[in-house]
């Protein structure tokens, strides 16, 4: 029997795990269960079972056709939960940049290198310097500062890697946060005396599109900080009673 070139299948039998694959044998019916890398520990804990999907023609063009069908399996899963692929056509899968961009920024906080060796007031004159030059992301056009932005949507990479309730609880917890800092600090509303508040309840009443843009309400149940009527969807979505803010500027 000739050695055989072919795409596969790895599925297991206790988890809906798979992994998908190609191979090159040196001899027929050699050996070989794919070659994870950081999902190894799957095939380590449950067990593996092949599935031969297409066999080609044992020569160059076999391969290289066989690797561009293994791509064609790939890439329509390769951000799905249960694929255990770490990369399509050069392309990394988001769970694989997620780790690595954690350890990378783990990493460099604690060596203090790159931008976490740099003081508050450092990061604030580079950031001032990068804008003056036109360098880094000033380098670019509006257009293209979109067009990446769709790029990243469309492969699901930095915010967009996140589902929109994940955005969401992110958006909320950091609510909380700045609530809490306001409350700690003795700013906002935190830092009226009741004169002053009823003063400011006063001067309220007398709306303009100008001064109701510039008011900052908080959501008292989830702590989400925004103007007022952001706010009011935002509790809405969330069936949470509108009654329920307080304004803090």
């Amino acid at each position: 029997m000739q050695p055989r070139i072919y795409t596969y299948k790895i599925t297991f039998e206790e988890v809906p795990y798979y992994y998908y694959g190609s191979k090159k044998e040196k001899y027929y019916n050699q050996p070989y269960w794919g070659s994870p890398k950081v999902n190894k520990w799957c095939w380590e804990l449950y067990t593996p079972k092949k599935q031969i999907l297409e066999v080609f023609d044992h020569t160059d063009e076999g391969y290289e056709e066989c690797r561009r069908v293994e791509n064609r399996l790939i890439k329509p899963v390769l951000n799905d939960i249960w694929c255990l692929n770490e990369m399509c056509g050069g392309t990394y899968s988001t769970k694989v940049l997620k780790e690595s961009g954690k350890k990378g920024g783990n990493k460099a906080k604690e060596l203090g290198v790159g931008i976490c060796g740099f003081t508050k007031e450092q990061r604030s004159v580079n950031g001032r310097k990068t804008k003056e030059l036109g360098v880094g992301i000033y380098s670019m056009t509006t257009e293209e500062r979109r067009k990446i932005a769709k790029e990243n949507e469309k492969n699901k990479i930095g915010i967009f890697a996140l589902t929109s309730k994940e955005r969401s609880f992110n958006s909320s917890q950091s609510g909380k946060i700045s609530g809490k800092v306001c409350f700690e600090k003795g700013v906002g509303i935190f830092g009226m005396d009741s004169f002053s508040k009823k003063e400011a309840e006063r001067k309220g009443g007398r709306l303009t599109a100008s001064n109701l843009n510039s008011q900052k309400w908080m959501c008292l149940e989830t702590g989400h900080i925004t103007t007022s009527g952001p706010l009011t969807r935002y509790q809405k979505t969330r069936n949470i009673d509108t009654s329920k803010r307080i304004r803090l500027q």
